[in-house]
């Protein structure tokens, strides 16, 4: 089993009026934040608007990824659908081009009973030869996992990691006891990620790292090395990081705040919108501020 761990940013799709991916700018921040120390990437989680993207889209994304990465650090593609055909299809197409892991997410249109939502991950992980990550978001999915469903896709051997969305850090606990080392827990963003790493997280996979890269590497080490009180002091920091996004579109944040660094990201996919010039102050001040 690999060994994924630390901060793994949730990349942006740069994209241009034309629906082409900017692939030079997402190469130009993967290598950046390579250089900032994160331990991974993700293609096309959340911040990644796979939901919003065509098929040839979403490949170029995970293609430039693994492109740029070149094996400095591990790629976890995401993968999503409404049907278990084509996210195999999508797993298959990402180790092909070199991911080191799958990101799985489940879509749901019709709501969708628990053997149902197990048979979809665990034919993911059937499909390919690497790690994957189930992923669950209460807020957005309309059949999350439950805890005998993941307890149960925990015994799968390629199935190692979670990456848990809901707000409920207890929950996160009650996955640790129930399944011990068969499954590692990442943090979200909805999470705080230096109470996850106390109660036994292995790092967080999250869109504000896109742009605090530094200081998410900075945290996961004090974290690492038990020094608690200094974690906590940059973790509060942090923290309003999360509280302004909580309030807008989550990638249209994550765009306004590269744009903010330089990065031409463009604005989300429609029909999201981009930040009104108010907003944008906001995570302006936000960085500003946290430096």
């Amino acid at each position: 089993m690999s060994d994924f761990h630390g901060v793994f940013p949730y990349l942006v799709s740069p994209i241009d009026p034309t629906g082409q991916i900017r692939t030079d700018v997402l190469a130009h921040l993967c290598n950046d934040l390579i250089e900032s120390g994160v331990h991974g990437l993700t293609p096309l989680g959340s911040t990644g608007e796979f939901a919003y993207l065509n098929n040839a889209q979403r490949l170029a994304v995970v293609q430039t990824t693994i492109e740029v990465a070149k094996g400095r650090v591990p790629v976890v593609a995401g993968v999503a659908s409404t049907s278990t055909a084509d996210a195999v299809a999508q797993a298959r197409a990402c180790q092909k081009l070199g991911a080191d892991g799958i990101l799985a997410i489940l879509e749901a249109y019709f709501p969708l009973a628990d053997a149902q939502v197990e048979s979809y991950f665990r034919a993911i992980a059937d499909a390919v030869d690497i790690p994957v990550v189930i992923y669950t978001n209460p807020q957005f999915q309309r059949s999350d996992l439950t805890l005998d469903v993941i307890a149960r896709l925990a015994a799968h051997p390629r199935i190692g990691y979670i990456k848990d969305a809901s707000t409920n850090t207890g929950r996160l606990l009650s996955i640790m006891n129930r399944c011990g080392d068969s499954i590692r827990v990442f943090s979200a963003s909805a999470h705080i990620p230096a109470a996850v790493m106390l109660i036994g997280g292995v790092g967080w996979m999250a869109g504000p790292a896109c742009i605090i890269p530094r200081q998410s590497v900075e945290l996961y080490d004090l974290c690492k090395a038990g020094r608690w009180d200094d974690a906590l002091r940059l973790q509060r920091e942090l923290w309003r990081v999360n509280e302004a996004f909580a309030r807008y579109n989550l990638a249209a944040c994550i765009k306004a705040g590269l744009s903010i660094q330089g990065y031409e990201v463009g604005d989300p996919v429609p029909p999201q919108a981009a930040l009104t010039a108010d907003e944008r102050k906001v995570v302006e001040t936000v960085l500003r501020e946290i430096g």
